[in-house]
């Protein structure tokens, strides 16, 4: 499976999560966080089928020094940085060595929620059934960090939803949320842009236009 873009693979996503809400009996009021910036097309389709407002949950990718693309943690508001320590031991690096790579994410982190909220208060989730997008998997660190900053806010329900994962990544995020919902899982995954047809990177300005703040 392949995706045209990410508008087409929200779309499809917003399909299955309408036709199988989850839960039993009738679901809490959802709220459609996404990861910028990737994630925010595919959440905006998302949060547009669902009815449910959109907002941003901020979380950075700890990069590979060598190859920032490649996960080696993330981190999530004033959280210590939380570290993949299979994918670190692989890499040959600990949690020391990337500190200065930490405090530079987590300064981008505070430069995007300044400028995407421009000072309103993060959703509150408590009670909520609250559902977040990216547009794919590859270690999954970025989307456990980003899973566990939305749980300790305290939401009824706690989803996952992605177009695209490696099934390790899906094994690092199971167990952080209550429903994990990928349309594609394949056998030789490599990396997320390699399912789409049309991967072209986000801009700030991309962002808040889809947030309607732009």
């Amino acid at each position: 499976m392949r995706f045209q873009d990410r508008t087409e693979a929200g779309r499809t996503l917003a399909r299955r999560l309408q036709g199988g809400r989850p839960g039993a009996g009738a679901p809490p009021p959802p709220v459609v966080l996404a990861l910028p910036r990737g994630g925010v097309p595919v959440a905006y389709e998302v949060a547009r089928a669902l009815g449910a407002p959109l907002d941003v949950l901020l979380v950075r990718k700890i990069g590979h020094p060598h190859h920032p693309e490649y996960g080696l943690g993330a981190v999530a508001g004033d959280a210590p940085p939380l570290y993949d320590p299979d994918a670190l031991a692989a890499a040959g690096y600990t949690a020391g060595d990337l500190a200065p790579v930490a405090e530079r994410e987590r300064a981008e982190l505070r430069r995007r929620e300044d400028l995407y909220r421009a000072g309103r208060p993060a959703p509150a989730l408590a009670g909520r059934w609250a559902v977040v997008v990216d547009d794919g998997l590859a270690t999954g660190a970025t989307a456990r960090a980003a899973l566990r900053a939305a749980r300790a806010a305290g939401p009824a329900r706690l989803t996952l939803a992605v177009p695209v994962a490696s099934a390790g990544g899906l094994r690092a995020v199971r167990s952080e949320a209550d429903d994990v919902l990928c349309l594609h899982t394949p056998a030789s995954f490599g990396a997320v842009g390699l399912w789409y047809d049309d991967f072209e990177q986000l801009s700030d300005a991309d962002v808040l236009e889809l947030l309607g703040t732009g």
